[in-house]
């Protein structure tokens, strides 16, 4: 098990929990430090919706930094327990909502509230590119704030679209086998 830490912002340094098994691949430190550097590093306000969440370290990074809210969707009971407890841990309770459900679904119901997000990280086991998909639907629906930016985490053998909509990809990072593709409202 790696271990992961908030990297900076109000919270930094809380050392986070993530659940044991081959099932999940929480995002380094390294790596969140480099993405933060680059869609940030700080900020002021938004909400973070951090699909297929884990142990919530984009998500809680998020809010450390400066975000209001977050919202954390994941199906696996392990990732959960290990998500509220790094919640509880960060002293964030007041500021999120935890859904255990499917992320299609979830994103089905979200799209009923009158919300936007400014964060959206997508983050899908790498066999199931079908759930890249859900970023499409995001942002027909006009949940995504025009300066707000999706974060993509996917296996380098797999090639996103250059585009959502509106939503360009602005720059691929490649960290080992992962590649990170950043998406914002092109000029």
């Amino acid at each position: 098990m790696k271990s992961m830490r908030i990297v900076a912002g109000e919270r930094k340094s809380i050392p986070l929990k993530s659940a044991a098994g081959k099932t999940t691949r929480p995002t380094t430190d390294k790596v969140k430090e480099s993405l933060f550097n680059i869609i940030g590093p700080y900020f002021s306000g938004g909400i973070a919706l951090d699909l297929f969440a884990g142990s919530g370290g984009l998500g809680l990074e998020t809010l450390s930094r400066g975000a209001e809210r977050a919202i954390f969707i994941e199906k696996d009971a392990k990732s959960l327990e290990a998500l509220r407890s790094n919640i509880e841990k960060c002293r964030y309770e007041t500021c999120t909502e935890v859904y255990r459900n499917d992320a299609t679904r979830a994103v089905k119901s979200l799209l009923g509230r009158n919300e936007q997000y400014t964060f959206v990280f997508v983050d899908p086991p790498y066999a199931q590119v079908q759930y890249y998909a859900i970023v499409a639907e995001l942002v027909e629906a006009n949940k995504v704030t025009d300066n707000g930016v999706i974060v993509c985490e996917h296996d380098k053998a797999y090639e996103l679209p250059e585009a959502y909509g509106e939503f360009i990809c602005q720059r691929r990072e490649k960290y080992g086998d992962s590649i990170i593709s950043i998406y914002e409202k092109g000029e």
